[in-house]
C-alpha cells in the first residue's frame, strides 16, 4: 500500500538558510537533494512534504556534523509565525487553554504530527510523536518539532520560564551544550515519549487577549481548513493507536470508543480500505520498534512497556516473528 504523504507547512523552514551557512553547508543544494523546491521558503503557508523535511535535517546534520540541527532550527522559531493559528491561541484565557487550541488545529499546521496534553496532579504533560513511516529519520525532525512547542510556551510564559522536564525517545548526543543552553538541564534521554512536561500553575496562568476581530476571523478559516481535512479511517486509527499505544489501553474496543463508534463499524470502515485492526496496529508497532532500535538504547522491558505488551516476553516473541531476529540482536545490526 502507497503511504501517505504528509504535508507541513514551509514556516517550519523558517531561519533554514542562515542556519545551514553558518554551518558551512549551502542550504539549496541541500534542498535539491532532498527534493524540495527553494521557491517554498518564499510563502511561509506553502505546504511541503513531511519526509522531505525529514530527510533535509537529517541530510544537513550529517553534512555539518551538528548533532543539534534540528533544534537550533527551532530556537529561530516564535509563536507569531505559526500563522492565523497564534491569532486564535493569543485570544484564549490560560496557557493550557491556548495549548489545547493549538493542539486542535494540529492537522492544519501538520498532519504527521500526534500530539497530546495530560493532566497529571501537578503537573501537565505535553506528548508529541511524528506518524512517518519507518524508513524516514525523524530524530532530527523531533528535536524540531519538540523545540518549536517550548519555544511557543516560553513566548507565552516568558524568557524566564523552565519546565520540568523535556524527554526525547532517543539516546543523547554526543554534545549536549546546545540542549542545555536552549532547553535547560532538565532533559531526559532515552525516554519513553518525546515531549515537555510542565507545571500545572504555569500552564493555569492568565493570558491578556489581543486583536478579537482578527482572531475571530482566523478562527473561522481555520476551521474550514479543518473541516475540509479529512483523514482516512486508517490514519486516524493510526493516531489512536499511537497515543494509546503506551497505556496498556490499545485495543479495538478503546480506538472505536474514542471514535463514537461500535468494534463492528470499526473493522467494516477498515476493510473499505483493505486494511484490519491488527494490521494497522503491529504496522505502528513496527515503526516505533525500529525507531527505537535506531535511535535509542532502551531495555528490552521499557520496549515492551512503550509498544503496549504485557510483558516484556510477548514482547520478544512478537519481535521476533516479525523481524525474525531478537530485539537486542536486531538493533545492534541496526548501529552496525
Amino acid at each position: 500500500m502507497t503511504l501517505t504523504s504528509h504535508l507541513i507547512r514551509s514556516a517550519s523552514l523558517t531561519g533554514f538558510t542562515d542556519l545551514a551557512q553558518s554551518a558551512g553547508i549551502d542550504p539549496f543544494s541541500m534542498m535539491h537533494k532532498a527534493g524540495l523546491p527553494r521557491r517554498c521558503l518564499d510563502d511561509n503557508e506553502t505546504l511541503i512534504g513531511m519526509e522531505a523535511v525529514c530527510r533535509l535535517l537529517d541530510q544537513c546534520a550529517q553534512a555539518s556534523e551538528m548533532e543539534a540541527f534540528g533544534l537550533r532550527l527551532a530556537s529561530r522559531r516564535h509563536i507569531w509565525e505559526l500563522g492565523p493559528v497564534s491569532l486564535v491561541i493569543k485570544q484564549e484565557s490560560t496557557v493550557l487553554t491556548a495549548l489545547k487550541t493549538l493542539l486542535s488545529y494540529n492537522r492544519v499546521l501538520n498532519d504527521a504530527l500526534q500530539a497530546r496534553v495530560d493532566e497529571e496532579d501537578e503537573l501537565v504533560v505535553i506528548r508529541e510523536e511524528l506518524m512517518l513511516g519507518k524508513s524516514v529519520p525523524t530524530r532530527q525532525a523531533m528535536e524540531l518539532t519538540v523545540g518549536v512547542m517550548f519555544q511557543m510556551l516560553r513566548d507565552l510564559l516568558g524568557a524566564e520560564w523552565q519546565p520540568r522536564l523535556v524527554c526525547f525517545t532517543h539516546r543523547p548526543p554526543r554534545d549536549l551544550r546546545f540542549h542545555q543552553s536552549f532547553l535547560g538541564k532538565r532533559l531526559e534521554f532515552n525516554s519513553s515519549f518525546n515531549g515537555i512536561v510542565c507545571s500545572a500553575s504555569d500552564m493555569a496562568r492568565e493570558l491578556t487577549p489581543t486583536q478579537p476581530g482578527l482572531a475571530s476571523f482566523a478562527r473561522r478559516f481555520l476551521d474550514t481548513a479543518l473541516s475540509q481535512h479529512k483523514p482516512a479511517r486508517r490514519e486516524t486509527v493510526r493516531h489512536l493507536i499511537m497515543a494509546l499505544l503506551g497505556n496498556g489501553r490499545c485495543t479495538v474496543d478503546k480506538v472505536a470508543q474514542h471514535l463514537g463508534i461500535s468494534r463492528q463499524t470499526l473493522h467494516r470502515q477498515l476493510s473499505l480500505e483493505g486494511e484490519q485492526f491488527k494490521s494497522v496496529l503491529d504496522s505502528v508497532r513496527r515503526e516505533v520498534a525500529i525507531k527505537l532500535c535506531n535511535d535509542g538504547d532502551h531495555s528490552l522491558e521499557d520496549a515492551a512497556s512503550m509498544l503496549g505488551f504485557s510483558s516484556a516476553s510477548a514482547f520478544a516473541h512478537w519481535f521476533r516473528a516479525s523481524f525474525g531476529t531478537s530485539f537486542i540482536r536486531f538493533r545492534r545490526s541496526q548501529r552496525a
